[in-house]
């Protein structure tokens, strides 16, 4: 995806977009396939790096890039109850998003 078009997405579509990775990779720690985990948080980094490039969420850098440096901890050391940690608190990032996971 180009940064062009990710960037065309409400905030909340493309939070929402790598909740759903993160999701994915739960599923799949859950059923102790740690390949397909290891997949979703691969798309989730890329879909992370897009939001961070948008300039419409540059008030949100910070915040992104440091939900970025602890996805990258989990990557590591696959914890299910870490990973869901961090799906809860990226969607808290923007209220329509939590909202609607609510």
């Amino acid at each position: 995806m180009t940064v062009e078009k990710w960037s065309s997405l409400p905030r909340m579509q493309q939070l929402l977009m790598i909740a759903n990775e993160l999701n994915r990779a739960q599923n799949a720690l859950e059923k102790g396939d740690t390949g397909n985990a290891v997949h979703a948080w691969e798309r989730a980094f890329e879909l992370t790096d897009l939001t961070v490039e948008d300039k419409k969420n540059s008030r949100l850098r910070r915040e992104l890039l440091r939900f970025r440096e602890m996805m990258g901890e989990n990557f590591i050391s696959h914890d299910a109850l870490f990973n869901k940690a961090l799906m809860n608190g990226l969607i808290q990032l923007d209220p329509a998003a939590y909202c609607t996971m609510r």
